[in-house]
């Protein structure tokens, strides 16, 4: 009932409009503008045209001027475009009247990414979080959505009757209150989703298993890392948003400690905040993580803005903190020598990797031993056979690599965690 926008299944010609204000972020809008158009591709909606406006100064009816919103009106015209996409953030009276003198659909980006989401989520959480997210944009534009029911109904005669609507309410009223409604029911269903979640990282903190998110720009190849480092196959595709529910597998460290890797919703550029609001319970994987795997696409022109974006986001999730391992991913695809190098003086700590070939990966494995190094130690046990509960504990808690016999006692080298190290002390024969 509640939708962000009443509109044909299918939008097929689209207009995509930026406007910028400083002559120095030309370069910085035709980028987003570009990027709106792989969004916009996303939903399977054709682009006629991109048209990149610059305004002297923001206007609160359209914010470019008049003249410049009659030229974007008249070209969308002249292309019989169903819909006119900003790349802007539209204020509601702004998106009316758009709508109002262009007569045709119009949206901006976070309706766009709202209704990609929508698409894409799969998980009860996710669809939640998509839930909340969409009704906090709609509730605003519900005058727009339905202004057709906009008129006054008392008693029990048609429309929503006397048990929906109060004397001389509007049925836009009664929708609004709806809205509240299931805002208030899609946030205390999340907040138990949470919940269950905390229950989860109680335990994996018990085991005392090291985590690790993986975080980075929309389309980097996280998921194809992940399934590259845990042999799983979860859905990595090229295209903005593959992933938006969170997916986590174990995998074992070349020291045999294991390590949980998280795969996290992509970032982009001008993310809605209330989408990093409503996404919280997804994205804090990466402020709970031991440490992060940040993937970076080195075959992008854009890769330092990409880069920059995903701090901007971790910051903005209190993760600016942790430690981060950087992967130029894809750099198989960088031929030239002189970018390689390039790339190594931006980012000269960063590891060269390959999810797609496996290159790199080892190193990656390595590294990600090394960061969390402090957290074994590989030991030689002599235990005697009537304490095979500790035996018991070593199998449960810690990698045993090698069990042999010799008279009465077990001989076990493992690698073994802080956590139960000093329980196992007295027992060390020697360090491996």
């Amino acid at each position: 009932m509640f939708e962000v926008r009443e509109k044909p299944e299918m939008v097929e010609r689209a207009l995509l409009v930026r406007i910028y204000f400083d002559p120095r972020e030309e370069d910085e809008a035709a980028s987003l503008l570009e990027e709106l158009g792989e969004l916009v591709s996303t939903l399977g909606i054709g682009i006629v045209e991109s048209v990149l406006v610059r305004s002297r100064q923001q206007h609160k009816k359209h914010i470019c001027g008049t003249g410049k919103a009659a030229e974007i009106i008249a070209l969308a015209k002249a292309h019989e475009c169903d819909v006119i996409v900003f790349d802007n953030q539209l204020a509601p009276h702004q998106q009316r009247t758009w709508e109002r003198e262009g007569d045709t659909c119009v949206i901006d980006r976070e309706e766009v990414i709202l209704d990609i989401f929508a698409k894409r989520a799969q998980t009860k959480e996710a669809r939640l979080q998509v839930e909340l997210a969409r009704m906090q944009y709609a509730l605003p534009r519900m005058a727009r959505m339905w202004g057709h029911l906009d008129r006054e109904g008392g008693g029990g005669a048609g429309g929503g009757g006397a048990a929906n609507r109060g004397m001389g309410e509007k049925q836009i009223e009664v929708d609004r209150r709806m809205a509240h409604v299931r805002i208030d029911r899609a946030r205390r269903e999340l907040e138990e989703v949470r919940k269950q979640r905390a229950t989860q990282r109680k335990e994996r903190e018990r085991l005392e298993t090291p985590h690790a998110a993986i975080v980075g720009y929309t389309n980097a190849g996280k998921s194809t890392l992940l399934n590259r480092l845990s042999g799983s196959d979860v859905l990595s595709k090229d295209m903005l948003f593959a992933t938006l529910d969170t997916t986590t597998r174990k995998i074992e460290l070349p020291d045999g400690q294991p390590l949980l890797l998280t795969d996290t919703v992509g970032f982009v550029r001008n993310l809605p905040h209330r989408l990093v609001e409503a996404f919280k319970a997804t994205l804090e994987e990466a402020v709970l993580a031991d440490f992060l795997i940040h993937v970076l696409d080195a075959t992008s022109p854009e890769i330092e803005r990409f880069h920059d974006t995903t701090l901007e986001v971790l910051k903005e999730l209190g993760a600016e903190e942790k430690q981060v391992v950087t992967v130029l991913n894809k750099i198989d695809l960088v031929t030239d020598p002189e970018t390689l190098r390039a790339l190594d003086r931006l980012f000269p700590d960063s590891l060269h990797v390959s999810a797609a070939t496996g290159e790199g990966t080892e190193r990656l494995l390595q590294k990600c031993s090394e960061v969390m190094a402090d957290r074994v130690r590989r030991c030689h046990y002599r235990i005697p056979q009537h304490r095979a509960d500790l035996v018991s504990l070593l199998h449960r808690d810690a990698k045993v690599l090698t069990t042999d016999y010799e008279g009465n006692d077990i001989l076990v080298t493992a690698v073994v965690p802080a956590s139960i190290a000093g329980r196992l002390e007295s027992f060390t024969e020697l360090p491996a």
